[in-house]
């Protein structure tokens, strides 16, 4: 029960992050660090950043992300069925 509400929270962090990027990137303000967008993903947030790249149309010109989330998601679908299978 805690691993589920863990991702739920760490995806919709990664979701909102990327929406607020987006807009911070319109109004031409300083962003959020690229490097802290993947941290999110890496600890489990990669299905939420990937759908927030998705529906808010950002950063999809970026190999690093348009191939590293898709990764990360796969690594993170891993590391959860390794946990569950403790």
């Amino acid at each position: 029960m805690i691993l589920v509400i863990y991702l739920l929270l760490v995806n919709v962090i990664a979701f909102g992050m990327m929406g607020y990027d987006k807009h911070l990137a319109q109004k031409r303000q300083r962003r959020v660090p690229e490097a802290r967008l993947f941290l999110y993903a890496i600890l489990g947030g990669a299905l939420g950043a990937w759908l927030g790249m998705r529906t808010y149309r950002h950063k999809t010109k970026h190999p690093s992300f348009v191939f590293g989330m898709p990764a990360l998601l796969v690594v993170n679908a891993i590391c959860v069925y390794l946990l569950l299978r403790l």
